[in-house]
């Protein structure tokens, strides 16, 4: 039982459908890195305003003190949320006092794809877990199962194989148990 009910972490929640055809606007994705452990009221104060933001998060099972497993959603990414706006959205972002500073992204269609993979990747309900070191390996794509369509890397930690996909902005990645999914070579 979570002691909160999961907020909002994408907004709109068509966003990545409305992005294709807004590419041609004066909307761009802006890195905020937010002061220490403020991505959730960061991501409010962005709703509030209904600027359009993805701030990814991922339920944590802890265990109490008293035996109760308590569920919280947790940022996936520490410190970051990922806003698609204008420079007058960005100068709303900064006045919020939730920030520590904000990244300019210079490849916009890439942090799109990642940030549209890492999105599906939660969707599926597998357990999804950060990878700060990025392991070499073959580039696959998932043939059958929940992860179907998706792109990644192929990495094996202790004895098990999992879809690695990469957000080359923050130099960090998410993985993905793969169990008996079928992958083909890509890349």
């Amino acid at each position: 039982m979570p002691i909160l009910e999961r907020e909002t972490d994408l907004f709109p929640a068509t966003l990545f459908e409305n992005i294709q055809s807004t590419l041609d606007s004066d909307r761009r994705w802006w890195a905020l890195y937010t002061r220490s452990r403020r991505e959730k009221d960061l991501m409010r104060r962005l709703l509030a305003f209904e600027i359009p933001f993805y701030g990814p998060t991922v339920p944590q099972q802890r265990r109490s003190p008293a035996g109760r497993i308590r569920t919280s959603h947790v940022p996936l990414f520490s410190n970051y949320v990922f806003l698609w706006g204008n420079p007058d959205d960005r100068y709303r972002a900064l006045s919020t006092n939730c920030l520590s500073r904000c990244l300019e992204v210079s490849q916009q269609d890439s942090l799109t794809n990642d940030l549209r993979s890492v999105h599906s990747l939660i969707n599926t309900g597998e357990p999804v877990t950060v990878e700060e070191r990025l392991e070499p390996g073959r580039g696959v794509r998932v043939r059958s199962g929940p992860l179907a369509g998706q792109k990644g890397t192929v990495t094996e930690r202790r004895g098990q194989r999992r879809l690695l996909v990469v957000v080359e902005f923050l130099q960090q990645a998410v993985s993905v148990e793969l169990d008996d999914f079928e992958v083909e070579a890509i890349y």
